[in-house]
C-alpha cells in the first residue's frame, strides 16, 4: 500500500513475515513504513537489528540507570534519559577502544554489590586510561 504525503506518494507500507528454521510453525510478523526506494533486503536488515537494539536498551538499564528515573515533569525525564544514553554511548565507545587495544577478559569487578543483575556486557571506567594527564599530576 502506497502512502501519499501531499500530492506525491513518498512512503510504502510493508508486512514482513519471518519463519523460524527450528520451529517452522511459528511465524513472526513485522509492520513497516518505508520510503518507496526501500528494498526487501533493507527491511530484513532493519528487522534483524531489533535484537541488538533491545540488548542495547537492556544494557543501558542495567549499567547506566536508564529506567531509574523518578521525575514529575517532562524536562527532568528528558534530561535523565539523555544523560543515561550519553553515558551508555561513552561506555560502549570505551569498551570498543579497549577491545581494539587487545585487552581481553572482563573489565568489570568480579564481585558486585548491586542487587540488579548485570548483563553480559559490563564496563568499569578506568580513569587512568581515559585521562592519563590527570593521573600524572
Amino acid at each position: 500500500m502506497i502512502e501519499p504525503d501531499g500530492a506525491e506518494p513518498t512512503r510504502q507500507r510493508w508486512t514482513l513475515a519471518r519463519r523460524s528454521i527450528g520451529k517452522p510453525d511459528e511465524i513472526a510478523y513485522y509492520l513497516a513504513c518505508a520510503p518507496l526506494t526501500a528494498t526487501v533486503a533493507d527491511l530484513v536488515r532493519v528487522a534483524g537489528c531489533r535484537w541488538k537494539i533491545g540488548e542495547s536498551f537492556q544494557s543501558a538499564k542495567n549499567e547506566c540507570g536508564l529506567d531509574q528515573y523518578e521525575v514529575r515533569r517532562y524536562v527532568g525525564w528528558y534530561r535523565h534519559i539523555n544523560l543515561a544514553i550519553l553515558a551508555h554511548t561513552f561506555l560502549a565507545v570505551m569498551a570498543v577502544q579497549e577491545r581494539e587495544k587487545g585487552v581481553t577478559g572482563p573489565t568489570h569487578p568480579t564481585s558486585s554489590t548491586s542487587p540488579q543483575p548485570k548483563s553480559v556486557v559490563c564496563w568499569q571506567l578506568n580513569p587512568a586510561a581515559i585521562l592519563p594527564a590527570a593521573t600524572t599530576r
